[in-house]
């Protein structure tokens, strides 16, 4: 996995509320020209000790990263710990249990019978931290045939090999009409931003090969579930992945450090906007 070296980093006091320590990626889901759409100011002389929001990619390098920059007088919002807890399905899985998929995790894949002494097929495969770009063959079991052929590609997948082997109970997810895709099928599914609890983000996960939206009953219902996981894992800057189930209800199917996620169909400017108006101690409506 690439990794975010401190060189890469520009960081700057964004509309003199708070620090951004950004990295470009060169993917348009992840990157946003703040310096384009707000007040940027790169300081001659910095305080001693600030903390700054971290916006990069996904790295397994965190805890060296902060520590380098800790170094340097900069605290990320984020400890290493708080970075694993949210970025990892085991360590979220536990306070979140009730809210999402049951799941298992293992340090290597085991073997099909294994798998069915836990689950019922299909099965749902990840690795602990992230799937590998939501590629449907490297991620849904429906037999004996699919596992195995799924267990020798997350071996051999850069972007896998290295966490651990989860598996989930497969859900049955509300569909939506959709253009063909290799992906895992698209569903109701939103992305939610929480910035020190308060929402500041929320869109169509899959808008890239959807159009859906939901009406504000269901966006109400689906945020009450996203809320209570926030409050669960209580840290600065979260992004919870949420879906309505084929029944109706709403899970929890992802969560993950908002320094390092992507804004699917959510406006960066007004993210970053309601970021600001926290900041400064205004009134925001979520």
């Amino acid at each position: 996995m690439p990794l975010i070296e401190l060189e890469q980093l520009d960081i700057f006091l964004l509309e003199d509320s708070l620090w951004i320590a950004s990295a470009h990626i060169g993917v348009p889901s992840y990157d946003f020209s703040f310096h384009n759409f707000f007040a940027c100011r790169h300081p001659l002389y910095r305080p001693d000790k600030i903390t700054a929001v971290g916006r990069f990619r996904v790295t397994d390098n965190y805890p060296q990263l902060y520590e380098k920059l800790k170094d340097d007088g900069i605290r990320l919002i984020h400890t290493p710990l708080q970075q694993q807890l949210i970025s990892e399905l085991p360590s979220w899985y536990p306070l979140l249990k009730d809210l999402t998929p049951k799941s298992a995790w293992f340090d290597i894949p085991p073997t099909f019978d294994e798998i069915e002494k836990h689950f019922s097929l299909p099965v749902f495969i990840k690795g602990g931290r992230q799937i590998s770009k939501d590629k449907a063959e490297l991620s849904i079991a429906y037999n004996q045939n699919d596992y195995e052929k799924i267990k020798e590609q997350f071996q051999l997948n850069p972007i896998l090999h290295w966490q651990k082997f989860v598996c989930r109970e497969f859900v049955e997810l509300r569909k939506v009409p959709h253009y063909t895709t290799d992906k895992i099928p698209p569903s109701f599914e939103f992305r939610t931003f929480w910035w020190k609890g308060h929402c500041v983000g929320a869109g169509s996960y899959w808008s890239d090969f959807a159009s859906y939206d939901w009406n504000m009953n269901e966006k109400l219902e689906g945020l009450h579930i996203a809320e209570t996981a926030v409050q669960r894992l209580d840290v600065p800057f979260v992004v919870i992945d949420i879906a309505q189930t084929k029944e109706g209800e709403w899970i929890v199917i992802e969560c993950n450090d908002a320094q390092e996620s992507g804004y699917a169909a959510i406006s960066p400017i007004g993210l970053w906007q309601r970021i600001i108006e926290i900041e400064k101690g205004n009134l925001i409506n979520e």
